[in-house]
């Protein structure tokens, strides 16, 4: 007869793996994956941080839709109060959409952001597709120098880019300030180095073996670009339009600078002018306002689908 030896567990080790299993059980929903920790902390926090940053938003909102006289008398927050007993209008909308002449603010605006965004997303595309999947000597010193690009603001860059504007319209003829171009060329200039690292990383998670076998069936760099990465690499090419897209519309800066005041000035610039002299209408700055921010809502709301997939690309392989 042979006896088997049983190995010696102490009483408390036998406790603490009781205890480990009865906790292991109730991590385990009926399905048997296990439960998420309830985060009941952070989803406080995050809906606190949430109104605090829509607070003044809605500050806004409220002193576009009461009456001058109202709004210079008792603050926003009265209303908010008393809703049922305030009165309301919508009168500043009204002055706001005629002094901005809207019809033609609208139409310069998109002429600028149109071009302004889709200028870099195709170029930097191409230069991602570049970096990803071609070898050259000095790759990687050309990718850090397109990083560094990143950390210059735009407002160092200014003086010389308006030096060389002018130059070029003394020498050709050709005058680009206070033209579409002029807008268009700096903003997809400043725009490119981070469109190309973002692309580069989302090029980076792509099926290699892919582009591998479209090679091996005879097809040029251009049929791969147009044809797979470009449909593989939407959510990236989308995240950052609609960044680019709402950076240019809401952009003052370079509007002011190189659109200049005329026939051609953006939104940003005629709400600027509806402040007045004297700061005096400052109310109908909070009316134009949301009417700026028609479009750029229905962009976000119809595309951030593509955020996270987009900004998120090559954190993870």
């Amino acid at each position: 007869m042979t006896v088997v030896p049983t190995p010696l567990v102490d009483d408390e080790g036998h406790r603490e793996t009781v205890d480990l299993e009865k906790k292991s059980k109730k991590r385990l929903r009926k399905d048997g994956t296990e439960k998420d920790k309830p985060h009941v902390l952070i989803t406080i926090i995050m809906g606190v941080i949430a109104v605090l940053w829509l607070f003044p938003l809605l500050g806004l909102l409220i002193t576009s839709l009461r009456p001058r006289a109202d709004v210079e008398s008792t603050g926003w927050w009265t209303a908010l109060l008393n809703p049922f007993g305030t009165e309301w209008t919508l009168e500043p909308f009204g002055q706001a959409w005629t002094a901005l002449d809207a019809g033609t603010t609208f139409w310069n605006s998109a002429a600028v952001t149109i071009p302004a965004t889709i200028l870099p997303v195709m170029i930097s595309a191409m230069a991602a597709y570049a970096f990803t999947f071609f070898q050259f000597r000095g790759k990687e010193i050309y990718f850090a120098i397109v990083l560094g690009l990143m950390v210059v603001p735009i407002q160092i860059a200014v003086i010389p880019i308006l030096q060389l504007f002018v130059w070029f319209g003394n020498t050709t003829g050709i005058q680009i300030i206070g033209q579409y171009p002029a807008a268009w060329i700096v903003h997809a200039t400043f725009a490119m180095p981070l469109a190309i690292y973002i692309l580069r990383n989302y090029m980076q998670t792509l099926p290699n073996s892919l582009i591998e076998a479209a090679r091996m069936d005879g097809a040029s760099h251009f049929q791969i670009f147009w044809r797979l990465v470009v449909p593989m690499s939407v959510p990236a090419l989308a995240s950052f339009a609609i960044f680019q897209f709402l950076w240019v519309w809401n952009d003052f800066f370079v509007a002011y600078l190189f659109i200049q005041s005329g026939p051609n000035q953006v939104l940003t610039q005629g709400l600027y002018t509806l402040l007045g002299q004297y700061g005096q209408g400052w109310q109908r700055v909070a009316a134009g306002s949301f009417i700026t921010l028609i479009v750029p809502l229905i962009i976000f709301f119809a595309l951030q689908r593509f955020f996270v997939r987009g900004l998120t690309a090559g954190s993870v392989k």
